[in-house]
């Protein structure tokens, strides 16, 4: 299984962007997606997961865009969407998709990164 992400670019600050990412078949082994982000220089940081188990889901988000990024996703069709709005500068990175085939979310599929670019 293979993850497929698209929807970065190049943007200016205050605009909003949608990343969207899914899997290259369905698969019912899936827990959990997300979004992590590595910008120049710096370690991979966590972003947004979305995940279900027993018919609930779960929302998390890093501090860094609580209140002004969004994710969604379809479990059955294994797609995990994420917008951002208020984008600045310091949200520039590459930004990864990730699936986790276990509960506890060690997210274990990776796609290829997205480049997202907030011009100030």
């Amino acid at each position: 299984v293979q993850l497929q992400a698209s929807g970065g670019g190049l943007v200016q600050a205050g605009d909003s962007l949608r990343l969207s990412c899914e899997t290259s078949q369905r698969t019912s082994s899936i827990y959990g997606m997300g979004w992590f982000r590595q910008a120049p220089g710096k370690g991979r940081e966590f972003v947004a997961v979305y995940s279900w188990n027993n018919n609930a889901t779960y929302y998390g988000y890093a501090d860094a865009v609580k209140g002004r990024s969004t994710i969604s996703g379809d479990y059955a069709k294994n797609t995990v969407d994420l917008q951002m709005n208020s984008l600045n500068p310091d949200d520039t990175a590459v930004y990864y998709c990730a699936a986790s085939q276990s509960a506890t979310l060690d997210f274990d599929l990776w796609g290829q990164g997205t480049q997202v670019t907030v011009s100030s």
